[in-house]
């Protein structure tokens, strides 16, 4: 089991831009894919980007592609989300996933989940 901590959340204009952070441990983290969810509350999760084991491509919503970039690096165990030109459509609890076997578009692709970090963007 691998655990997920984010951090990086905050209150920013619209415009601005914030980094997310995922730091894993207690696991083998380029055994792991990666994506990055966000979630309004009362709304179901939704697929923001993922980043397989080796960090060799990258996938995105259309509404983040273009603004948003996720990356990895595999010596420090994290992985990132640069978040640019943010707009007050981008506010919500934004989530770091990990799976071991497969990865997608979909939250039941992931396995392990952290508890969140929120991103306020205001207008």
């Amino acid at each position: 089991q691998v655990q997920l901590v984010e951090s990086g959340g905050g209150l920013v204009q619209a415009g601005g831009s914030l980094r997310l952070s995922c730091a894993a441990s207690g696991g083998t983290f380029t055994s792991y894919h990666i994506a990055w969810f966000r979630q309004v509350p009362g709304k179901e999760r939704e697929f923001v980007a993922t980043i397989p084991r080796n960090g060799d491509s990258q996938w995105y919503a259309a509404a983040v592609k273009g603004r948003f970039t996720i990356s990895r690096d595999n010596s420090n165990n994290t992985a990132y989300l640069q978040m640019d030109s943010l707009s007050p459509e981008d506010t919500a609890v934004y989530y770091c996933a990990a799976d071991r076997f497969s990865y997608g578009r979909s939250e039941s692709s992931y396995q392990y989940w952290g508890q969140g970090t929120q991103v306020t963007v205001s207008s």
